[in-house]
C-alpha cells in the first residue's frame, strides 16, 4: 500500500492551486496504518532551497486500512514555495515526495506552492480572448507606401507568391531583408476577415524601424518601419480593430537592439551619434563594451543584436519611465499592450517598473511574456523568476499545452500526459493567468502546426526550402489540425492562431514558417472550421471563464466539461482506434459525432465534440 496525497484533489489540499498571504490552506495525507506513523509535518523551503517552517498535522482518523493526518498552514509572503512531508514512525523517520500523481518516500520532487499578492489582477478583457498573430510583412499589402528612410540593402519580392528568401549572401549571411510589403494598410482591409474567425486580440510581430523583416534588430523604437506605413496608419488600423472589439498588442523588444539603429549606429546610417561611434553619445551607457567599438556583448552572439543595460537610468527613461517613453508612445497611439520577447532575460526589477507604468498609463493594459516552460518555477540565468508572485506579468506563451497536444495527437501520449499538464498549469499560476494564457500551436519561432504534426523533419534550410507535405500528409495532418485545433479552443486561455493556418499553410521553422498569406487559394475546410471555433467562444460564457474537469484522461480518449453560470459543457476527443458511446443530446461542434441514442452520441475515431448537459 502507498501513502497518498494528490495536490491536484481538494480532498488533499484546499483549497486548489495559488494561495493569497494569510489564507489558510489544508493538508490531508492518507497513511497505511501499518506504518505506524506517530507524527507528522509538512516542511516548507523556498525556491534556492532554504528553509522556511514546518506545519504539524495531527491524526484525524481512520478510513480502511489508513490513518488520516491533517494540517493547516497559511503563507505569510508572496513568494514560491517548496514543500515535502516528514513522517515520524517508531522505528525512526522518512521523507516523503512527489512521484507522479502519488508519493514516494526518500526520492522524487518537491510539491510546489504560490503565494500571489491580494490585488493581482489580469484585464478583464484578456481572460478567455481569442488572439490573432501577424507577422506584419506578410499578411496583405494594400497600396504603396513612402519608403523613403527605409534601411538598405532589402529586396521587394516581385510577386506576393514568390517564396521567401532563405540562402546566404557570398559572406555567408542570413541577412533576412527580404520583404513583400505587407502594411498597415492591408491589415485595416482584412479587419473584417479577421474579426470572422472571433478575433478579440491582434497580436503583431514587431512593427518599428528595422533593418530585417522579422524587425526583432529595433532600429527605431518609436518610428514605425517606413514599409509598414506612417505612424497615422498604425493608428488607423488600430481603430478599425476597435471597433470591431479587437485589442491591438504589439512586441516589446527590450533585451537587445539592432547593431543598425538610432541608438547604436554601427553602420552610420542614422546620423552617427550612437553607442558605437562616440562615447560621448546618450546612449552610450545602453551598451556593455568589453573593448570599444567592436568587442560587446550582443543577444546570442549575434554581433547584429548588441545586448542592452537594461536597468541603465537612461534607457528605463527611455523606453518605460519618460514622458514620451516608448512604451506611453505606442500606447497613446492606439496599442493595448505588449507581449515580451524573450522575457527571461529582463530583470525583475526592469519588469516589475515596466509593468507599474504600463498600468499607471492605461489600467486595462497588458502584459504578456515570452516563456518557453512552466513560468511559475522559470529559473533563469540562476535566478528564480517572479513573474506571477511579484505580479510581473498577465500572461505567458504557453508552449507546454503546445507540446502536450502534439505528443497526444502523435500517439506519443494516451492523454494521461496532457491532461497532467494542464492541469499542473492550472496548479502553479493564478486563476487569472490561467485563463489568460496564450495557447499556442504555431508561432514565428516554431513550424507551422500543419508540418510539425506529420513531419519532424530537421535537416538544412536548403533541403527545408524543397520540402513540401504531399496530398495524403496534407489530408492526414489536416484532420490532426481539426482536433488539435478544437482541443486548443476547448482548454482555459486564449487560443492563438498562427496567420495562414486556417488557410493550410505549413512550413519548417524560420523563414519557411514566415511565407506570404495565400490570399484567394484557402482550404475552405480549415477556414470554417476556424470560424465555427471562434463562434463557439464568442457564443459561450463557458469556454472563455468556466471551470475545467476532467473526466476521462487516457486510451487515446480526452473528456473534460467547462462550467460556468449554471451551464456545463462537455467536451470529448477520441484519438483511439474504436468508435466510443458518450452522453449528450444537444451537439454544438462535432466531427465524426452522430446521435445514435436519445441521450447518446456514438464518437469515432478521430472525431471529437463538444456537447451540452
Amino acid at each position: 500500500m502507498r501513502i497518498l496525497f494528490n495536490s491536484k484533489l481538494t480532498q488533499f489540499k484546499d483549497p486548489f492551486g495559488t494561495l493569497l498571504p494569510e489564507q489558510n490552506c489544508t493538508l490531508r495525507i492518507h497513511i497505511p496504518s501499518s506504518v505506524q506513523a506517530t507524527n507528522v509535518e509538512c516542511r516548507f523551503s523556498g525556491p534556492d532551497g532554504e528553509f522556511v517552517m514546518a506545519a504539524p498535522m495531527e491524526k484525524q482518523g481512520k478510513m480502511g486500512a489508513y490513518d488520516i493526518f491533517r494540517g493547516d498552514f497559511c503563507l505569510r509572503e508572496p513568494g514560491l514555495y517548496f514543500y515535502y512531508f516528514y513522517v515520524s514512525k517508531p522505528d525512526g523517520g522518512f521523507r516523503l515526495f512527489k512521484f507522479g500523481d502519488d508519493t514516494n518516500m526518500e526520492a522524487g520532487s518537491l510539491w510546489q506552492v504560490s503565494c500571489i499578492s491580494a490585488d493581482f489582477s489580469v484585464p478583464q478583457w484578456a481572460l478567455g480572448a481569442t488572439m490573432y498573430q501577424i507577422f506584419p510583412d506578410r499578411f496583405c499589402k494594400v497600396g504603396d507606401v513612402d519608403l523613403t528612410g527605409k534601411l538598405q540593402p532589402y529586396t521587394v519580392h516581385e510577386t506576393w507568391d514568390e517564396d521567401v528568401h532563405w540562402q546566404p549572401d557570398d559572406q555567408g549571411r542570413i541577412l533576412n531583408n527580404d520583404f513583400y510589403g505587407g502594411n498597415f494598410r492591408g491589415i485595416t482591409e482584412k479587419m473584417d476577415y479577421i474579426a470572422s474567425l472571433g478575433t478579440t486580440v491582434l497580436y503583431l510581430n514587431p512593427i518599428s524601424k528595422s533593418f530585417s523583416s522579422h524587425r526583432y534588430d529595433t532600429g527605431d523604437y518609436k518610428t514605425p518601419d517606413p514599409m509598414l506605413g506612417t505612424l497615422e496608419d498604425f493608428t488607423a488600423m488600430c481603430d478599425a480593430a476597435h471597433k470591431r472589439g479587437i485589442r491591438v498588442i504589439l512586441d516589446g523588444v527590450f533585451s537587445h537592439t539592432g547593431s543598425n539603429s538610432l541608438y547604436f549606429d554601427k553602420d552610420g546610417n542614422f546620423g552617427g551619434n550612437g553607442a558605437y561611434n562616440s562615447k560621448n553619445s546618450p546612449y552610450y551607457s545602453w551598451y556593455q563594451f568589453k573593448n570599444w567599438p567592436d568587442d560587446y556583448n550582443s543577444w546570442w552572439g549575434f554581433d547584429t543584436l548588441p545586448t542592452v543595460n537594461k536597468l541603465d537610468p537612461a534607457f528605463v527613461e527611455y523606453i518605460i519611465t519618460g514622458p514620451d517613453s516608448v512604451i506611453a508612445h505606442w500606447l497613446k497611439a492606439g496599442c493595448d499592450g505588449f507581449r515580451l520577447d524573450v522575457a527571461d532575460e529582463l530583470p525583475t526589477e526592469f519588469l516589475s517598473i515596466l509593468k507599474k507604468r504600463l498600468r499607471q498609463l492605461r489600467p486595462d493594459a497588458l502584459l504578456l511574456g515570452e516563456v518557453w516552460e512552466d513560468a511559475s518555477n522559470k529559473r533563469a540565468y540562476g535566478i528564480s523568476r517572479r513573474y506571477f508572485v511579484d505580479g510581473q506579468l498577465d500572461s505567458v506563451m504557453n508552449y507546454p499545452f503546445r507540446t502536450a497536444i502534439l505528443n497526444f495527437l502523435q500517439q506519443k501520449d494516451d492523454g494521461k500526459a496532457l491532461a497532467e499538464t494542464v492541469m499542473t498549469i492550472q496548479e502553479n499560476y493564478p486563476p487569472q493567468v490561467f485563463l489568460a494564457n496564450m495557447n499556442l500551436l504555431s508561432t514565428h519561432d516554431s513550424a507551422r502546426i500543419l508540418t510539425a504534426l506529420v513531419d519532424d523533419f530537421d535537416g538544412t534550410r536548403e533541403e527545408k526550402a524543397a520540402r513540401h507535405l504531399s496530398m495524403q500528409q496534407y489530408q492526414t495532418a489536416r484532420q490532426m489540425l481539426q482536433m488539435a485545433t478544437f482541443l486548443q479552443y476547448m482548454l482555459p486561455g486564449t487560443p492563438s492562431l498562427y496567420y495562414g493556418d486556417e488557410a493550410g499553410m505549413e512550413g519548417h521553422n524560420d523563414p519557411f514558417n514566415r511565407r506570404p498569406y495565400p490570399w484567394g487559394q484557402e482550404d475552405p475546410i480549415l477556414l470554417e472550421h476556424f470560424r465555427s471555433l471562434g463562434r463557439l467562444r464568442k457564443e459561450n460564457d463557458a469556454l472563455r471563464l468556466g471551470d475545467l474537469h476532467f473526466f476521462e484522461a487516457g486510451s487515446g480518449r480526452l473528456g473534460f466539461t467547462r462550467s460556468f453560470g449554471g451551464k456545463t459543457l462537455r467536451i470529448y476527443l477520441n484519438r483511439s482506434n474504436e468508435n466510443w458511446d458518450v452522453p449528450g443530446s444537444e451537439l454544438l461542434m462535432g466531427c465524426g459525432a452522430e446521435i445514435s441514442a436519445p441521450t447518446w452520441l456514438t464518437l469515432k475515431p478521430m472525431g471529437f465534440c463538444i456537447a451540452e448537459d
